[in-house]
This record gives structure tokens, C-alpha cells and sequence, in this order.
């Protein structure tokens, strides 16, 4: 063996010049959804609410998100997640989540991998079978509920905030595709949900052939609403009222789950999970049309296969909307830890996107 090669054997550590930037993270999937958990080298942001937080970090700070999640370091579906401090003393901690387009309001996907992350991790104080946590999301204080048996995490179930609708059988004139008959609803998010069986006029699957498609028609679909639909408003938040994406629904592909749904956000994402906001936008539209009740537990798949279930866990008057609490359930996994390191002369050092 030679020398040289030898030392590549037992050189492995790159020594990073102190004045770049080192990002420390955990990267996760839920039902194939990636999730990058910064865990150490993002600054100190002002405020005292997630919100506030937010604010600051859209402002100052959005060249570490374009970094983290533009490629190289990423791609253009990536998603990730930064934690702060709770609102107050009464929740475990707080979490920011961002995309290819900025910052979103609520995310099922990460609060099962982050719930999961949070048990591995040994974050709390670790039981077997239930364990509970209490994070502060943008759009409020989410309750999920690690299930540990044999000191292995088997599952994550969370209640999400209120979720309501806003509108049943809506109608928008789309350019260039027609007459789009959808709900409109919130479960942390808004979403305008297209149902395939309502609407001939879309000619496609919600499988990955069929994948760029569904990014042009479900964008077409959200920026009409966007401009007709003026009741994307939230009742107590003006920084949660704007319509997050577009989620087609669908017959499922494996007879055992309820129905399929695609979720196109942000600036074309598509969700590789059922999506957790927008399962639990599912779950008031369903109550509000009573074709569920609290017996019901609704198997819903996603694009790749995986399967979020999902049921009414309760109700409550929200403002001037009946909403429900819903609770999801999903698993996810650890993928990966790393270090990412930014070259202050590199001139792709904030990322860049091609699709």
C-alpha cells in the first residue's frame, strides 16, 4: 500500500478556517418528506415569540436559509428546521421551519421527525411508551406524542392547532386549464384542496410520472386563488393569512388507505409525505361535510407510498369558524449528520436552484 494512500486513510478531518461559517445539522425524512434539523452555528435571532423570531430571521438572516437549502447543500425540494426558545416556560421549545421559498407556518412532517429527533436524542427525559412534548410552531402551540417501546421510537402522533374551512365547492377560473371546483381550508396553512374526482379538466395521476405536471397545474392553481380568493385570512394572525399551496386529492392506490393526496408549496414544492397541515385541513373539510365522526381514522397516502392517519381528535369554536383539533400519525427516521461550512469566497456560498 502506498504512503500517500495511507494517509488519505487516517487524514480524514478537514480543518475548517475559523472565519467561515460551520452549520452543524440532522438530517430526517417523514414518509420520504427530508427534514434538516440545525442543531448549532446559526446566530442568535431577536425576539420573544416564534413569530418575532421569524420576522428577524426573514429579514437578517435568509442567506443561511437560501444556503442550507438551495443546492449544493441541498436541492430544490429541500426542507428544513431551526429550534428556539418556547413562547413561554409552558412548551419544551420552539421551531422555525423554511423551504425553497421561505418560512412556512406549521409542518406536520418535521413535528413527528422532531418529536422522534427530540427522543433519540435524549432531549427529555425518555419513557417507555408514551412521551409527551409541547413545541411552539408559528402558527401555535402543537402536542405530540412519542411512542417508545424497548427504547425505540414506533410512531408519533400529534394535535395540531384549530383547523377550519373557510369554503366547500369553491370555483376559479384557471388560464390556460379551465374551471377548478376546490375547499378551502386551514390546518396551519392554507390550501386550496383540488379534488381529481371533481374536476375532468385535469388529465393526470398523482403519481411521480406525472410529477412535473403536477407542479405546473397545482402553482397555475394556487396563484388563481391567490388573486380571486379574498378570505385567506386568518382570524387572529396577519402573518398567517396567505395561501400556502395547492393539494390535489385522489383515489388511493392501495385499497386499504382512504384516499391520496399531492401537495404542491412554497415555490413549487411537492411533499413526499401526505402532507401534516394538510391532512389536517382534510379533517375539518371531512367533519364539515359529516362523512367522518370520532370513530373514523382516515389512512392517507402520498406520493411516494407513505401513509399519514389521521382522525378528529376534538372541537372548538376558533373566532367566527367551528374548527376541529386533529390528530396525525406518522413515523419518520434519521438520515444523516453533518457539517456544513460556508467559504466567504465562494460565490455560490448563498446557493443557487435549477429545476
Amino acid at each position: 500500500m502506498s504512503s500517500t494512500y495511507k494517509n488519505i486513510l487516517s487524514k480524514t478531518d478537514y480543518t475548517v478556517p475559523q472565519n467561515w461559517v460551520q452549520i452543524k445539522t440532522i438530517d430526517m425524512h417523514t414518509g420520504g418528506e427530508p427534514l434538516r434539523v440545525i442543531v448549532s452555528g446559526f446566530p442568535e435571532l431577536k425576539g420573544t415569540s416564534i413569530l418575532e423570531y421569524r420576522r428577524d430571521i426573514k429579514e437578517n438572516y435568509d442567506y443561511l436559509r437560501t444556503a442550507l437549502m438551495f443546492e449544493p447543500r441541498g436541492h430544490a425540494d429541500m426542507y428544513g428546521c431551526v429550534l428556539f426558545p418556547p413562547n413561554d416556560e409552558t412548551a419544551d421549545f420552539g421551531i422555525l421551519f423554511m423551504h425553497n421559498e421561505g418560512y412556512s407556518t406549521m409542518c406536520g412532517h418535521a413535528i413527528i421527525a422532531i418529536s422522534t429527533l427530540a427522543v433519540n436524542m435524549n432531549w427529555i427525559t425518555v419513557k417507555e411508551r408514551e412521551n409527551k412534548l409541547e413545541i411552539d410552531a408559528p402558527c401555535g402551540r402543537i402536542t405530540s406524542y412519542v411512542n417508545v417501546q424497548s427504547g425505540e421510537v414506533t410512531g408519533v402522533r400529534f394535535h395540531c392547532v384549530p383547523s377550519f374551512v373557510v369554503g366547500l365547492d369553491r370555483e376559479v377560473e384557471v388560464p390556460g386549464i379551465g374551471k377548478i371546483i376546490y375547499d378551502l381550508a386551514y390546518g396551519g396553512a392554507f390550501y386550496a384542496y383540488v379534488d381529481l374526482r371533481k374536476n375532468n379538466t385535469l388529465k393526470f395521476a398523482l403519481t411521480d410520472s406525472d410529477y412535473r405536471t403536477i407542479i405546473q397545474n397545482g402553482m397555475e392553481i394556487k396563484h388563481a386563488v391567490m388573486q380571486q380568493d379574498k378570505e385567506i385570512l386568518h382570524p387572529f394572525e396577519d402573518d398567517l393569512s396567505f395561501l400556502y399551496g395547492t393539494i390535489f386529492i385522489d383515489d388511493a392506490q392501495q385499497k386499504e388507505n382512504h384516499s391520496r393526496n399531492v401537495c404542491v408549496f412554497a415555490e413549487g414544492e411537492v411533499d413526499r409525505s401526505p402532507t401534516g397541515s394538510g391532512v389536517s385541513g382534510r379533517i375539518a373539510i371531512e367533519k364539515s361535510r359529516n362523512t367522518i365522526d370520532y370513530n373514523s381514522k382516515l389512512a392517507i397516502e402520498s406520493i411516494t407510498g407513505s401513509v399519514f392517519n389521521a382522525s378528529l381528535f376534538s372541537e372548538k369554536d376558533f373566532g367566527t369558524f367551528k374548527a376541529v383539533i386533529p390528530q396525525v400519525e406518522g413515523t419518520a427516521h434519521i438520515t444523516g449528520a453533518n457539517t456544513f461550512i460556508i467559504d466567504p469566497n465562494d460565490p455560490m456560498k448563498n446557493g443557487f436552484i435549477l429545476r
